[in-house]
């Protein structure tokens, strides 16, 4: 019994070493809220035409503490006029502790702004609404597609370069 224990007591100095994230602060960084066409566009009787652009920084700001900036853009269109242009930053800040550099970059990429975004997506429809408009409900946004996406391109870019 004490050969057991002995070989178990190394295990269980190992989660001590065992990678961590935690989620310190979630925040609107900016917003911005535009209705060039109003009130006009109140008016206006066709099919909104709505366009979302996505873009994430990563910052770190100490020794596995990072800031993510998830900049979420819509526009809606309306017979080609502008109804509304929303933008919003929502950021947050984590701690990650014991991520080997390709985990860690995947988890910045996937993870955290799949915690941000619907808290991006609640701010866009709240500020949409409070704008006189239609709440507006954002589809859910498969991150880990688009990391695997600019993982792929970055490669065919590298492998290009070193070709010419």
């Amino acid at each position: 019994m004490t050969e057991e224990n002995k070989t178990a007591a190394p295990q269980a100095a190992n989660p001590e070493n065992a990678p961590t994230m935690s989620i310190q602060k979630l925040y609107v960084k900016d917003l911005s809220f535009e209705t060039p066409n109003a009130p006009e566009i109140f008016n206006e009787k066709g099919q909104p035409e709505i366009k979302m652009n996505l873009n994430q920084k990563v910052k770190q700001i100490a020794d596995g503490t990072y800031e993510i900036v998830l900049t979420v853009t819509v526009t809606c269109k309306i017979l080609e006029k502008t109804a509304y242009l929303v933008e919003v930053q929502q950021a947050g800040i984590f701690v990650l502790q014991n991520f080997d550099e390709a985990i860690m970059h995947q988890t910045l990429g996937t993870y955290c702004p799949n915690v941000l975004f619907p808290y991006a997506r609640q701010v866009i429809s709240d500020i949409v609404m409070n704008g006189g408009f239609q709440p507006l409900l954002l589809q859910p946004v498969n991150f880990d597609q688009l990391y695997a996406q600019q993982m792929q391109q970055a490669q065919a870019q590298a492998e290009s370069a070193t070709k010419q």
